[in-house]
């Protein structure tokens, strides 16, 4: 097929190739404008403009396109068969959405209609699902509604965060966007409208959700961090300084803990949480210093047991 590829973020990046591998025609990719990062606040290409790159395929970034007239007569003039679209990150105008025969195709990273949005692995993570997975769909006028093509499965398991789940479902995803588009070909993939009875939002991430409400059980604190990661990450506070904390898991104390309270076991840095439940960070790191690990904090601030988180 003639295919028009619009992504911009590190997930989209195998789609891309597995498409130009499989033997289709990639003319064009279209990816957000480059952005302003870091301390130097140099302009950085997107991840799937440095793949188109390294594919020697032509790259548009424009920075508006649903009244994008040269825009439109570019894609146009390509008369593409499907325009695929895996994390552009802007709303796809009806003109595009009618433009090719097979439509306009999305790779998102869910079973739709379950977290619809812009942070779904984060957010599956995060609540405590068990199984995930990918969903390739006509995109239409809404926000993730538009018919079911394929879907496929991927447990979570308990050590997976959304750093290290994001490439499987990158993986898996690519792969079901090439039979997607197989089956759309030979006529046996038919389009399945969603039950959007069902639908749940996957909003995108605030640095607000990363702080630890510690009224919540030590599973779902847990799971958020796990979720969370790299950004906003997990974070508290103590003696008044923002604390990150990057591991913990649910475990048991000796010493009943009201949420926030710290108990010190030995080495152990445990802190209360909801339904009386407690969490152990097992490394932490105060603003303005380097990680530590929870005997290194304890030794360091001299942590006893009575002092409070998140005050």
């Amino acid at each position: 097929m003639i295919l028009i590829f619009c992504g911009t973020p590190r997930f989209a990046v195998p789609t891309l190739e597995k498409l130009v591998a499989a033997g289709h025609s990639v003319p064009l990719v279209v990816t957000q404008p480059d952005r302003p990062r870091g301390r130097g606040m140099e302009l950085v290409a997107s991840a799937v403009k440095e793949a188109a790159m390294r594919l020697s395929i032509p790259i548009v970034q424009p920075a508006a396109i649903k009244n994008n007239e040269e825009f439109r007569s570019q894609l146009a003039a390509i008369r593409p068969d499907a325009i695929i679209v895996v994390g552009y990150g802007r709303i796809i105008p009806q003109w595009m959405i009618d433009l090719p025969r097979f439509g306009n195709l999305n790779l998102h990273a869910s079973l739709l209609p379950k977290y619809r949005g812009a942070a779904p692995i984060q957010w599956a993570i995060a609540n405590g699902e068990t199984v995930t997975g990918v969903t390739t769909m006509r995109i239409d006028a809404g926000l993730d509604t538009g018919d079911i093509l394929m879907q496929r499965e991927l447990p979570i398991s308990l050590d997976d965060t959304a750093e290290t789940l994001g490439p499987k479902l990158a993986s898996i995803g690519a792969e079901l966007t090439i039979e997607t588009l197989c089956g759309l070909e030979r006529g046996q993939v038919q389009p399945v409208p969603q039950d959007h009875s069902r639908a749940t939002l996957a909003p995108i991430l605030k640095k607000e959700d990363g702080r630890m409400d510690f009224s919540r059980p030590a599973d779902e604190l847990f799971n958020r961090l796990r979720g969370f990661r790299p950004w906003p990450g997990a974070f508290t506070t103590f003696q008044k300084k923002n604390l990150q904390v990057h591991r913990a898991q649910p475990a048991q104390s000796l010493t009943p803990l009201t949420p926030g309270a710290i108990a010190v076991e030995g080495t152990r840095f445990l802190v209360g949480c909801g339904h009386g439940t407690v969490l152990e960070l097992f490394e932490v790191q105060i603003e303005g210093k380097r990680r530590m690990t929870a005997q290194e904090f304890i030794n360091g601030y001299r942590l006893k047991t009575g002092d409070r988180l998140g005050e």
